[in-house]
């Protein structure tokens, strides 16, 4: 099953944040399923068929947003104390470097993608001038 699954997952690399996730947490969870994943289908669609400039900006709305939330979660991976936790959580610097690990794919890629919109000739924005 599923639960049994994350449950494995979460006991493996000490992961509390999926089987009790914080409130901000969860927000960042609304927020992945109502605002990014919509967009998946739509930015596969534009970088497929390719020369759709109009993904630029949501590729940077959505680029921006989930390295936003990344950093918070990344924080918190470092930062926090585990051991008040219901749940294991990292206690030593390994622990915590092995679950920063397993998060980190999700801050690289959208830092990739946000810097490909910026940086990209192709998806640079040219103004157009008006003729006098």
């Amino acid at each position: 099953q599923l639960t049994d699954l994350l449950q494995q997952y979460a006991t493996a690399f000490r992961d509390p944040m999926m089987l009790q996730p914080p409130e901000w947490f969860k927000a960042f969870i609304y927020c992945e399923a109502f605002l990014q994943l919509p967009f998946f289908p739509i930015a596969a669609y534009a970088f497929l068929k390719g020369g759709c400039r109009w993904i630029r900006t949501p590729a940077i709305i959505y680029s921006t947003h989930v390295a936003t939330t990344l950093f918070a979660i990344l924080a918190h991976i470092l930062f926090h104390d585990f051991s008040k936790s219901e749940h294991a959580g990292p206690q030593t610097l390994r622990e915590r470097l092995v679950l920063l690990s397993i998060y980190l794919p999700y801050l690289l890629i959208p830092l990739l993608l946000l810097f490909t919109m910026l940086c990209n000739p192709h998806y640079k924005h040219v103004e157009k001038r008006k003729r006098k």
